[in-house]
């Protein structure tokens, strides 16, 4: 079989591109990051530079291929929503008319359970539940991204989409980097009480997700997957182990979730009307993150793919720690 991996500069697209060449696939990886990707041509990827928004260049991406691993987009809180418009829905646009014009058999699409995020705790959260409005441009685009891909059914192409939480692993420059900056800078403070529950995945987990569904027939076609290691972790646990394994100063000061949120409301609106509108320290959405319980009802995918996380998030984390040390001076 051979796949196009979009996004593979990433860490989700770059892993799964590794992962299915160790499993004999031939890929083509498309990337924004020359440097990004040069550990897959180097075990035999073919990589083709550009610019989703560029139509040529998505038609010549999908010619000659089995199947389509979309992992490219935009992430964040901040920004206007036209930039998350053109990155995830736009391309996504883009790439499905790709698919139906170069006979591509299957889209296998990366969507992001923030779309069910309301700023309140959800546990066990199931794949119909999106609620009537988005928190932020993200989950909105995001959500918009998927109709488009699931509607090209119709035509003919097999699609599915996933929403993974919270990846992690080695090459993970997202969730954790963040929190240990944050730390060093003696910024960071457990919001609330500190008992909440949320999901993780490991990255190896959901590469095996995807590869399933490169493979997937019958009623596993056409339907979204939630994601996860199957098992909510209390976050402050986690992110204290992740602080001591790599030898940081553990998080001990607690801040009141009103209080918080308050400062991060303050936080937007300032810089929302400073020139520039430079992007806040703190927002309202990542301080309900932080404070909420938040998991996902992975049964679809263990009925349907036969999904079965294979490694804990406790090995993820283990995998994070010993890239993330041996990235630093």
């Amino acid at each position: 079989m051979k796949i196009l991996v979009t996004g593979a500069s990433g860490f989700i697209g770059g892993r799964f591109a590794r992962f299915a060449l160790e499993r004999g696939l031939d890929v083509r990886v498309n990337g924004r990051r020359p440097e990004g990707v040069e550990h897959l041509v180097k075990r035999g990827a073919e990589f083709v530079q550009g610019d989703l928004s560029d139509v040529e260049l998505v038609q010549r991406l999908c010619r000659d291929v089995d199947a389509v691993v979309h992992c490219a987009g935009a992430v964040g809180v901040w920004g206007r929503y036209e930039h998350f418009h053109q990155a995830n829905v736009q391309v996504t646009e883009n790439l499905v008319e790709a698919c139906l014009k170069q006979r591509v058999r299957r889209l296998l699409h990366l969507s992001s359970p923030s779309i069910y995020f309301d700023g309140r705790s959800h546990v066990a959260v199931r794949e119909e539940q999106v609620p009537k409005r988005f928190s932020d441009h993200y989950g909105a685009t995001k959500y918009l991204a998927e109709q488009k891909v699931f509607a090209a059914e119709e035509f003919g192409l097999e699609v599915m989409a996933f929403r993974p939480r919270f990846v992690t692993g080695a090459g993970d420059t997202s969730i954790f980097p963040r929190l240990i900056a944050m730390q060093r800078k003696g910024r960071l403070r457990i919001i609330g009480n500190g008992l909440n529950k949320v999901d993780f995945t490991c990255v190896q987990n959901l590469s095996d997700a995807l590869l399933s569904g490169l493979s997937a027939s019958g009623p596993a076609l056409g339907q979204v997957y939630n994601i996860s290691n199957g098992q909510p972790v209390p976050l402050w646990d986690v992110i204290n182990y992740v602080l001591r394994k790599l030898g940081e100063p553990q998080v001990t000061r607690h801040l009141p979730y009103g209080l918080a949120y308050g400062a991060a409301l303050l936080n937007e609106s300032v810089c929302r009307v400073w020139p520039g509108r430079p992007e806040p320290s703190l927002y309202r959405l990542a301080v309900a993150v932080m404070a909420k319980d938040f998991s996902l009802d992975i049964s679809r995918a263990r009925e349907l793919l036969g999904y079965e996380p294979r490694i804990s998030i406790w090995q993820a984390l283990d995998e994070f720690c010993g890239w993330w040390g041996a990235q630093q001076p």
